[in-house]
């Protein structure tokens, strides 16, 4: 009796080592996925968003303590190089145009039929009164090639799971912000919030992007939400209403002429 008892517990011994070696081989053997290289992310997301060509119909909230105003745009735009921006509405504004050709930004002003250069003072000044400047608005930086990146966690928010990236300007780009805090969704690869900093290390920003929604050939926020630091009561909310990144465009379109003429 004693004997089989031994044996008995040997085989269950004997069996044990079995189930643990092929769960140690099994685990081993199961690929770890690993996650996506920073830049990787970045250019994923950047891509998403830009695409090489695109127009864009869009209305800008201008949301103030006081009043809201609004304005409604047409965009083209051409890589990072070319932009060109035209005001639908409101009717004291229609005709004004903006036009952006690499660092260089000019402005068509209807009422006076005049085309004026915007020296470089003037990038840092709102655009269209709104919390967005100029060199927001045609600002040709890359996330992907103006920065250092670093990954820093994942997190849920907004109901996204985010990759949370920490973005450091590189010295010779032309950004005015020593860093930036990036959120970009698991499942779209697009932004879901982003934190700009200013150069004493406090948040100068905050853009929310929302409501995704697919727009022509690609899901895409169909609103951006700016909340500048420190001022109550203040943000500015663009809505995309109608995208197209299917649009031929060349270098040719982008035109002192044109931006006079483009409606």
């Amino acid at each position: 009796m004693e004997s089989k008892l031994i044996t008995s517990l040997m085989n269950t011994q004997w069996i044990f080592r079995k189930v643990v070696l092929a769960l140690f081989i099994w685990i081993n053997a199961t690929p770890v996925l690993a996650q996506p290289a920073p830049r990787e992310i970045l250019r994923r997301a950047e891509d998403n968003m830009r695409g090489t060509t695109s127009y864009t119909e869009m209305t800008m909230q201008t949301v103030r303590p006081r009043f809201t105003r609004e304005i409604t745009m047409r965009t083209w735009n051409l890589g990072d190089d070319y932009a060109l921006v035209l005001i639908t509405a409101p009717a004291r504004d229609q005709g004004t145009a903006f036009l952006k050709r690499g660092r260089e930004m000019w402005n068509f002003v209807p009422r006076i039929d005049r085309t004026v250069k915007m020296p470089p003072s003037m990038m840092s000044q709102s655009w269209m009164g709104s919390d967005f400047s100029n060199d927001d608005l045609m600002q040709g930086t890359s996330t992907v090639d103006d920065f250092t990146h670093r990954l820093l966690r994942s997190e849920t928010i907004n109901g996204h799971e985010c990759y949370v990236l920490e973005l450091i300007p590189k010295p010779e780009a032309p950004i005015v912000y020593s860093k930036v805090i990036y959120w970009v969704s698991k499942e779209y690869y697009l932004p879901v919030k982003v934190e700009n900093y200013d150069e004493f290390g406090q948040i100068a920003s905050t853009i929310n992007f929302r409501e995704f929604r697919q727009m022509g050939d690609r899901m895409l926020p169909a609103v951006f939400e700016m909340i500048p630091a420190g001022r109550p009561g203040h943000k500015t909310i663009l809505t995309t209403h109608k995208a197209d990144f299917r649009i031929s465009l060349t270098p040719d379109f982008f035109t002192l002429q044109n931006l006079s003429n483009i409606r």
